[in-house]
């Protein structure tokens, strides 16, 4: 009665110390986090944080998902689990700033009225057709409005960026202020060699449609002090005044976007003499990196194919930047297919450089460079094919610089009127592109009139590469700190290695057997096509005989390739089973026993102690 009575009471303690530790968890730990994934995929970067720390007024964020609609799309499902546990860990970490609202937009609901109203994207996945919703709809204090129309699973390592450039956005509405620095007609003018009016450039065109753009002209003295980003296009035979400005812009933490070119054969008057290229030798070489205006990229795998007075022939020097050249993994490159450009140069870090290089495009290893000013001269473009010799070395096109770098100047010049003079920076901001022509219509737009509109349609990413790059820059240095993150979905690396042994198998044992299979109805035909005159089919005794057999074969050969593909994902299966049973029967056995260990040893020692 004794033993009972004890274990009724230690029952009942056990019962109400887990109250107990539950309460305490909810009221003291309900914040505490532990992300043991590989890439910390379910915590929060420092950037995403200190954007939530500036935040001055309440974000409301709306997390419309078609939980019932979905339901089966497992994958789909394991998404949104993803991108609803990353918006409460925003929610928790913003100090009561951001305010979460999760929706299920059921078909003609109100809910969904309210994503068509946010304009969020109705996806038709599935046989049945439903419209799904999975985006994310934010209103600031002031009624001010972003979306992100649909998570797509495909850009998950950007979902962090994606959510803290939304929320940047809102704590910050004010439009960006972009000071574009060029002497080149990018806003159009009158061509001297034809007499005609240029249109002004569209990459810049949809850059004045987004942002605050205020062009200077290279005889500045100073760049504006509200300046967010600073474009610089083909800078050459700036003043002294204006590199030391320039200078202490990018070392106060000034955002930088650079185009420099080695021969800007799209300037109608540039090249008349020569090579035409950008000069900013003496800043970049302080930063910590170089640019050789004196040699041009020849790339014989990217080479562009143009029309020729005698025929189509491969440009070495015009390149087309696929995937393969773009970094996938920085924002400013992501998702983009093409990027056009014409004599590109090459980039280079400087021994024993501080600063963070990190580059975006590159050539592909077929390459060679050649001298600008001969490059400049060459008219024929088969002279660059006969003479290219591959140094089998890939080259740096464009490059995020960060970190820490000098100032190219040592005191404030004489004559310049400058305030807090700043020898060094830990905040370096640029990215520097070593090509201009990528800007122009002619290698990433056609033109076309429509009822006397002149309609441009973009054959390549080169404007879309211009608007992610003053677009990431534009941003706070917290949120240019945010790249990509891994993903949650981690393969099963003995699935993989099981399948490819698998396939391999397969593989060979149907090319065996598709071979016997192929002979086998070759054999056939030959007989079936020993007919008379009349057309029927005449066969002795023996070739009866044969042509059944083989028929036979046929069908033995096709009942084994049948069983070939049922063996494919035999090990698979296999392996999952075992996995089902750890999980499923193993593991809660495990426990219990584990469990039943610990309760007879606090039964000995309450006897014990008895």
């Amino acid at each position: 009665m004794s033993n009972k009575l004890t274990s009724f009471l230690a029952g009942v303690l056990l019962l109400l110390a887990f109250f107990v530790l539950v309460l305490l968890n909810n009221q003291l730990l309900g914040s505490a986090r532990l992300d043991l994934t590989e890439n910390q995929v379910y915590s929060l970067s420092d950037g995403s944080k200190q954007i939530l720390a500036e935040i001055e007024e309440p974000v409301q964020l709306y997390f419309f998902f078609s939980d019932k609609a979905s339901k089966g799309m497992t994958s789909l499902r394991n998404y949104a689990n993803r991108v609803e546990s990353l918006l409460q860990e925003y929610r928790s970490a913003s100090g009561g700033k951001i305010q979460l609202h999760i929706i299920d937009p059921e078909p003609f609901s109100e809910a969904e009225d309210e994503a068509n109203r946010f304009g969020l994207t109705a996806a038709t996945i599935g046989q049945a057709g439903d419209a799904i919703y999975m985006g994310l709809a934010a209103r600031n204090a002031f009624d001010d409005e972003k979306v992100i129309a649909f998570f797509d699973p495909q850009q998950e390592s950007f979902l962090e960026y994606e959510i803290s450039k939304l929320i940047y956005q809102l704590s910050d509405p004010q439009k960006v202020k972009v000071t574009l620095l060029s002497d080149l007609a990018v806003n159009g003018g009158q061509n001297p060699m034809t007499g005609r009016f240029d249109p002004a450039w569209t990459s810049i065109s949809q850059l004045q449609q987004l942002y605050d753009v205020e062009q200077l002209g290279t005889d500045a003295d100073a760049i504006p002090q509200d300046t967010d980003v600073l474009l610089l296009i083909h800078p050459k035979n700036l003043s002294d005044a204006l590199q030391f400005s320039i200078d202490q812009y990018a070392m106060k933490g000034g955002k930088v976007l650079m185009f420099v070119d080695p021969h800007h054969e799209s300037d109608p008057m540039g090249g008349m003499g020569g090579a035409n290229s950008s000069d900013l030798e003496k800043l970049f070489a302080a930063w910590g990196f170089s640019f050789d205006p004196g040699q041009v990229v020849l790339d014989a795998a990217t080479g562009l194919d143009i029309r020729t007075q005698t025929g189509v022939a491969r440009h070495m020097g015009f390149l087309g930047l696929g995937v393969d050249q773009l970094d996938s993994s920085d924002v400013t490159t992501r998702g983009l297919e093409m990027i056009n450009g014409a004599s590109l140069g090459a980039l280079k870090v400087n021994d024993g450089a501080a600063i963070k290089w990190s580059p975006l495009l590159q050539s592909s290893s077929t390459t060679s460079l050649v001298d600008s000013m001969r490059y400049a001269m060459t008219r024929d473009v088969k002279e660059l094919a006969n003479d290219f010799v591959d140094s089998q070395q890939v080259h740096v096109l464009a490059a995020r610089v960060s970190g820490k770098a000098e100032s190219a100047y040592e005191e404030t010049p004489e004559g310049v009127n400058a305030e807090d003079f700043k020898q060094s920076t830990d905040n370096l901001n640029v990215i520097v592109v070593a090509d201009t022509d990528l800007l122009t219509d002619r290698f990433w737009v056609s033109q076309a009139n429509f009822f006397g509109q002149t309609i441009f349609t973009p054959f390549a990413n080169n404007g879309d590469f211009l608007t992610n790059a003053v677009e990431n820059l534009g941003g706070s240095n917290a949120l240019i700190s945010i790249r990509s993150r891994g993903t949650f979905s981690r393969p099963f690396d003995r699935v993989q290695e099981l399948t490819v042994k698998a396939e391999q198998a397969f593989r060979d044992q149907e090319q065996l057997l598709q071979q016997q299979l192929d002979e086998t109805e070759q054999q056939l035909a030959e007989l079936q096509g020993q007919r008379n005159d009349s057309g029927a089919l005449v066969l002795s005794e023996s070739q009866q005989q044969a042509l059944e057999d083989f028929l036979q074969k046929k069908i033995e050969i096709r009942k084994a390739l049948r069983e070939v593909r049922h063996q494919l994902d035999k090990d698979i299966e296999a392996l999952g089973s075992w996995l089902k049973l750890i999980n499923i029967a193993a593991a809660p056995v495990i426990l219990v026993l584990f469990l039943s260990l610990l309760a007879r040893l606090l039964r000995r020692k309450a006897g014990g102690m008895q």
